[in-house]
């Protein structure tokens, strides 16, 4: 953790430095509260590192997770910070262009995407100013999406719902005879379908187990569990005891927790030569995906005869 905020916290001083370099009175806040309720009834939120001078106005967020990559390119969060930023500093600083940065150093990801300060608040009075306010007051139409995935209530999103039953229209064909576009089309449902499973699972469970919910045709029973020593001090000394002396295992650290114990650079420098990364088992995922593709032959191609 210490690595990952140390990493934050120079880039961030390379940033400070940079703007510094171009307009000497920029200014640097930590921790900032931004308030943007003109654009978002009881909008605020806050910055982890803001830094504004003439011209520019950078705001930087730190992500410590890595279950999701995030993205800074027209990214709501960074935008309604920047709103914020731009109503707090906005007299003091004559800010030309808006430029956003994801930190998230666990998936490698530095993301950062500029926008015009004029553009930026066209898009709140004339867009953002109008869906908020519907939104506010419960007006306003809900679009499921990857922005619903931290909701409290996504597990049982109505809009969720709806935009999974369309997939209804697949329910008396096999595979096999759907077209290729189609078959495209359920891929891009499959992954959040796997996670809802999980997600209506936990939260019916949760009702029921600790509030007495009752699910038509389900009940509350006792889960697997795994025997374990109440005192493996104790079982070791009657096991000796008795004559068995041959009861304890010595086995290597974890590549990762040794890796921690000796240092990155020592464990590099000591044991680079006896670590073997094997390729991954082959996926399938959307072209939005990180990774470098991998060419994979078709079987068909084998049994072609050479011109």
């Amino acid at each position: 953790m210490e690595d990952l905020t140390d990493d934050y916290a120079s880039y961030v001083l390379e940033q400070y430095h940079k703007a510094k370099e171009y307009a000497p009175d920029a200014t640097i806040r930590v921790e900032q509260k931004l308030d943007f309720s003109k654009y978002v009834p009881e909008g605020f939120g806050t910055g982890d590192c803001v830094i504004v001078s003439d011209h520019l106005l950078h705001i930087i967020d730190f992500k410590y997770g890595k279950g999701v990559r995030v993205e800074a390119k027209n990214n709501p969060q960074m935008k309604l910070y920047a709103i914020g930023a731009l109503e707090m500093f906005g007299n003091l600083y004559n800010v030309d262009e808006v430029e956003t940065t994801i930190f998230q150093p666990r998936m490698a990801n530095i993301s950062t995407w500029t926008i015009n300060a004029k553009e930026l608040m066209h898009w709140a009075n004339t867009e953002l100013k109008t869906k908020a306010e519907l939104a506010f007051t419960g007006k306003g139409t809900v679009h499921y999406g990857p922005w619903c995935q931290f909701s409290t209530c996504n597990a049982v999103l109505r809009a969720r719902f709806d935009y999974h039953h369309k997939l209804t229209r697949f329910q008396l064909r096999s595979p096999n005879l759907l077209t290729d576009s189609e078959v495209t089309e359920v891929l891009e449902h499959i992954d959040d379908l796997n996670r809802w499973a999980h997600e209506i699972k936990d939260y019916a469970a949760d009702l029921a187990i600790n509030n007495g919910k009752q699910w038509p045709g389900y009940k509350i029973v006792e889960g697997r569990s795994v025997r374990h020593y109440k005192d493996e001090a104790a079982v070791a000394k009657i096991a000796e005891e008795h004559g068995y002396h041959d009861i304890y295992q010595k086995k290597l650290l974890p590549i990762t927790k040794l890796e921690k114990q000796v240092g990155k650079k020592k464990f590099t420098e000591l044991f680079s030569q006896e670590i073997v990364k094997p390729a991954g088992k082959p996926t399938l995922v959307p072209n939005s995906d990180q990774r470098q593709s991998i060419s994979k032959s078709n079987p068909q191609d084998e049994f072609k005869e050479e011109k």
